[in-house]
């Protein structure tokens, strides 16, 4: 039995020596370096930025003093101020702008607008304030917009005799939106805009005649987030 001890001693003490150099010799997992994860971009924040375009339409003259149907058309550049909030991938805005048009056109008609050159439809201004929905993948966020519409609109008869109105409406539109670099981004959208029916009153139209305006808008912008 003493034997035994000795023996069971000394195996003992041989595998506490040799364990050291086995645990040398087993393979060692490689050195993976920790993996940085960029974090997703954000579209919350308020912002200005510019804007230009170009709007088309249709202004149809109407009443028992004369008709015609004019198309006007032209460009649009102004400036746009607004408010993001991001929640997950849904982008919540509010946004208005405010331009300067050069959006006219003259046609000619029966009655008031029978005379060369016609009647005349024209706005110097146009603007917005609408809300926004989007769906952010991280830079790209189309999304829909919809609010309201308000323009000028000089009315000119044949006589050269013209009536002033400020129209209010309703537009709807859709676009996307890239941020290209930093707090920078770019759009590109399109509105349709319905300013209702623009009246010249009697004493330049001989009755009052109603013009009934309704407008494509084409437009891209420049952005800078705060």
């Amino acid at each position: 039995m003493k034997r035994f001890y000795q023996l069971a001693a000394a195996a003992g003490l041989a595998l506490a020596m040799a364990s050291p150099s086995f645990a040398a010799d087993l393979p060692r997992p490689a050195y993976k370096a920790p993996v940085y994860v960029a974090p997703l971009f954000s579209w919350t924040g308020f912002y200005i930025g510019l804007n230009g375009g170009y709007a088309w339409g249709d202004a149809d003259w109407s009443g028992t003093s004369g008709s015609a149907s004019t198309k006007p058309k032209g460009g649009l550049l102004g400036g746009t101020v607004g408010f993001n909030y991001q929640t997950g991938a849904w982008v919540w805005g509010l946004e208005g702008d405010f331009d300067a048009a050069w959006i006219k056109d003259t046609a000619t008609g029966t009655g008031i607008c029978a005379a060369a050159p016609g009647c005349e439809t024209k706005s110097d201004w146009f603007g917005t304030v609408r809300g926004r929905i989007g769906y952010a993948w991280d830079r790209w966020m189309p999304y829909i917009t919809g609010g309201g519409a308000f323009a000028n609109a000089k009315l000119t008869t044949a006589t050269g005799a013209s009536d002033s109105n400020t129209q209010f409406g309703w537009t709807v539109g859709l676009g996307v939106e890239y941020a290209f670099m930093g707090n920078w981004s770019a759009k590109l959208e399109y509105l349709y805009a319905d300013l209702g029916s623009a009246t010249c009153s009697s004493g330049v139209c001989t009755t009052d005649t109603d013009v009934d305006i309704k407008m494509n808008i084409v437009r891209v912008g420049l952005n800078y987030r705060f």
